[in-house]
């Protein structure tokens, strides 16, 4: 088994998630080894020397080339349909590389409104401090994204579906758009993984990915990573990595390996089980508004079927009485944990406006949406009548 040699491009989706990647030691383990090493060893200086420079294949030290770290790259990649992945720390250190590898001073970026809290501050405040200008638009709006590109724009950077308001992007619209402005489409595929949407195949030259969410699954590591052509990866990124050293752990990695294999179960389950939720709360008095791209309701549901292979399991919605009654349903609940992570098998809530985009002004929150009544939940894998029982209590 271990000397055979399988192209996994010609498998299922499935089946990679769980055996791409694997590259067996002559123990012939039948579970991925992880190999808990700093350094490796060679035959000779001249080997030694060969590898340092690159001129023959092998590993160097753990900070950018580790076997289990690898493993969890060749799967992932296959997975988008991407050439090459690279592995972070986690990440906001992936979205880090991508602006480290592929910025300078000078250049200018376009960015959705509605990205992770922490993905604004990066721009605004760090790569604003090296000469590098971001303009924030309206995720949905292709007329305000092709307003805001200069002549000087490198990026259009972009989360679909949006966190915390669910908005769907028109990922092969945003594309054409970069392309024809020489700049190139970032997306972040955090919510949806490979399981659900694959945008490099829409035309987006790099995905974004925190493993630290559904590709987990249990909340249990950090990580992160950097899906795009070999070129991109050989020429920008993996530079940068070597040198800047926002490295994953072989055990992370060897822990998202395991994550991957049930990917594809799992994310199909958080979508029933957001669904079935978003429906309920869209029937509750005191909600005003609910966000999921699975409702009739949702404005890019159209968007979300030719886009998606499901609608994913974050949802948000509004409640009456602003932040009090926010915060009063999230006391109420026994059951749901309070935590701003998202993509674990326990269903989380929290209150955007005052922990993810806590750091953002009362103006940035007002322009991406989020409203002092606004609650987040990824919806886990426990029995939804539990789930709708727990949040009851705060209806």
């Amino acid at each position: 088994m271990s000397d055979k040699k399988i192209d996994w491009q010609d498998f299922a989706l499935e089946t990679q998630a769980i055996r791409a990647g694997i590259q067996r030691t002559p123990e012939d383990e039948h579970s991925i080894a992880m190999f808990l090493t700093s350094s490796y060893v060679f035959a000779s200086a001249e080997e030694a020397a060969l590898r340092f420079t690159g001129q023959k294949p092998g590993n160097v030290y753990s900070r950018f080339n580790n076997p289990t770290v690898r493993a969890f790259q060749e799967r992932l990649a296959l997975m988008e349909q991407g050439e090459a992945c690279l592995a972070f720390a986690s990440g906001m250190a992936a979205i880090m590389a991508v602006g480290m590898s592929l910025l300078k001073a000078g250049d200018h970026v376009v960015c959705s409104r509605g990205v992770f809290g922490n993905t604004v501050m990066l721009f605004q405040n760090y790569f604003a401090k090296f000469g590098v200008v971001t303009d924030f638009v309206d995720l949905v709006d292709i007329n305000a994204w092709e307003q805001a590109i200069q002549p000087n724009t490198r990026l259009l950077f972009l989360e679909t579906p949006s966190n915390p308001l669910t908005e769907i992007a028109d990922i092969q619209a945003l594309a054409n758009l970069a392309h024809a402005h020489n700049s190139l489409l970032v997306v972040d595929n955090c919510f949806c993984t490979p399981i659900l949407q694959k945008p490099l195949l829409l035309g987006a030259d790099v995905v974004v990915h925190s493993a630290t969410k559904y590709i987990d699954g249990q909340g249990r590591c950090v990580g992160g990573a950097v899906v795009a052509s070999q070129e991109l990866i050989d020429k920008s990124f993996y530079p940068y990595l070597r040198t800047g050293g926002a490295t994953m752990s072989a055990f992370n990695a060897w822990v998202f390996l395991s994550g991957l294999e049930t990917l594809s179960v799992r994310m199909r389950a958080h979508c029933e089980n957001a669904l079935a939720l978003a429906q309920w709360l869209e029937q509750q008095p005191t909600v005003t508004k609910v966000y999921y791209p699975g409702l009739a309701s949702h404005a890019q549901h159209a968007l979300a079927q030719r886009q998606q292979a499901y609608f994913g399991g974050v949802l948000s919605f509004e409640l009456t009485g602003g932040k009090e009654h926010a915060w009063k349903l999230i006391d109420a609940t026994q059951m749901l944990s309070i935590t701003a992570n998202l993509g674990d098998v326990k269903t989380t809530i929290t209150h955007p406006a005052t922990t993810t985009h806590g750091r953002l002004t009362p103006e940035a929150r007002a322009a991406a949406g989020i409203s002092d009544g606004l609650l987040r939940i990824s919806v886990g894998l426990e029995h939804i009548d539990d789930i709708k029982r727990d949040i009851s209590r705060g209806l």
